[in-house]
């Protein structure tokens, strides 16, 4: 989908004559420099090696924002205790214990209400269990994205749509647009102020 409606096409400064699929195009070439397969809510599962001695992950895409229905951005939070890198056991009777009360790189299920979740910075800072052991491994299945489009962001689209009209190298008249060659120009068409606009919806990480 395109992040503009034909109806804000002359509020966002572009002609009401422009073709409908090169401002999805622009829009697939946002989602491209973002990394992520859309800017609206979208649901993403993401395995991180927690950092040896803190309970605290960062999530890879933010805003953090729960789906239509749901109360928290949080669908299901896996739990293990992975083993441990070189330089990581600190403490090798808790180790021991935590072999004894689970099998080693097993997971568990862990109540999403039990984490401690800060939106705005899209960290997620988990419990110790009953052992008062920490755990090393998480899988985490959330959700992220925009509920409405902010104008920031179609700001964003209008400009990609300019930039691609100012170039001669490209038919822009034509009422189909070849998406490889808008690719191809990709590099000047997301120029220094799109990804100024975009920068809080880059994904931190590929995975």
């Amino acid at each position: 989908m395109g992040y503009l409606l034909p109806t804000e096409y002359v509020e966002y400064g572009l002609s009401p004559e422009t073709a409908d699929d090169l401002v999805v195009t622009a829009s697939v070439l946002m989602e491209a420099y973002c990394r992520r397969p859309s800017l609206l809510v979208t649901q993403y599962v993401e395995r991180i090696r927690l950092t040896s001695g803190s309970q605290t992950a960062r999530l890879s895409y933010r805003p953090l924002a729960a789906a239509e229905g749901a109360d928290s951005p949080l669908v299901q939070v896996k739990v293990r205790f992975g083993k441990p890198r070189r330089g990581e056991t600190a403490d090798l009777f808790r180790e021991q214990v935590a072999f004894v009360f689970g099998v080693p790189g097993s997971w568990s299920d862990l109540d999403p209400a039990s984490l401690d979740i800060n939106l705005a910075a899209g960290e997620v800072t988990f419990p110790e269990n009953f052992l008062g052991l920490n755990y090393n491994e998480v899988e985490v299945t959330y959700t992220s994205g925009l509920t409405i489009i902010p104008p920031a962001v179609k700001v964003a689209c209008a400009q990609v749509v300019k930039n691609a009209q100012a170039m001669p190298a490209m038919n822009v008249r034509s009422s189909r647009i070849d998406t490889m060659q808008m690719e191809y120009f990709a590099g000047s068409l997301v120029d220094v102020q799109v990804q100024t606009l975009l920068r809080p919806y880059v994904a931190e990480r590929l995975g």
